[in-house]
């Protein structure tokens, strides 16, 4: 059986700064006529990465990093599962905020991606740090709800019920699905209307 677990989360940072990050920013919406997910990643930030050369998405530097770093309200506006999408395919295994949209978060957690909230002190703490040493490792530690960068640890929150999830490994209804089909077709059978009168 695959882990689904997603106690914690080490790789290194990619500062995102500013405030009110929507999904039309993060995933522009003449992506969404896409058929499938597949190259959403490398769209990731499409227009604002054409508008300023210096986006962190652009920055050699931060290529392959997987904890993406933001302020208040991101993933705010649209309730589109292709942003947070395109940040997994782009590489983003967890994200610390101060906060974020609902459903934006909510699709987060059904693809396994922890989103953690911070102080606005600590994040750009955090954001600042990891310019000075984007090659050093952030470590996002769902189970203790902490974050982690060289000597300093950071206190991130996640409401209890994603954190369950996240951490026990059941934020994939499908897996869990799967994983119970003996249990199901079991039940399904002893139903006269599945089983036959």
């Amino acid at each position: 059986m695959t882990d689904f677990k997603r106690r914690q989360i080490a790789g290194r940072g990619i500062p995102l700064p500013g405030n009110d990050i929507d999904t039309d920013r993060i995933i522009p919406a003449r992506f969404l006529k896409e058929v499938t997910f597949e190259t959403m990643g490398e769209h990731a930030f499409e227009d604002a990465k054409k508008q300023n050369p210096e986006h962190p998405f652009n920055q050699k530097v931060y290529q392959g990093a997987s904890v993406l770093v933001v302020g208040q309200n991101f993933g705010c506006g649209s309730s589109r599962e292709h942003a947070p999408q395109a940040l997994m395919r782009w590489g983003i295994a967890a994200i610390v905020g101060g906060s974020f949209g609902e459903i934006f978060f909510g699709n987060c957690v059904m693809l396994g991606i922890p989103c953690l909230r911070a102080s606005q002190e600590d994040l750009e703490w955090l954001q600042t740090a990891i310019g000075r040493s984007p090659q050093a490792p952030v470590t996002v530690d769902v189970e203790k709800q902490e974050v982690r960068f060289g000597d300093r640890v950071i206190k991130a929150t996640v409401p209890d019920g994603p954190r369950n999830q996240l951490v026990g490994g059941t934020w994939d209804s499908t897996a869990v699905l799967l994983e119970a089909g003996a249990t199901i077709e079991a039940t399904a059978g002893k139903l006269p209307y599945v089983a036959g009168w």
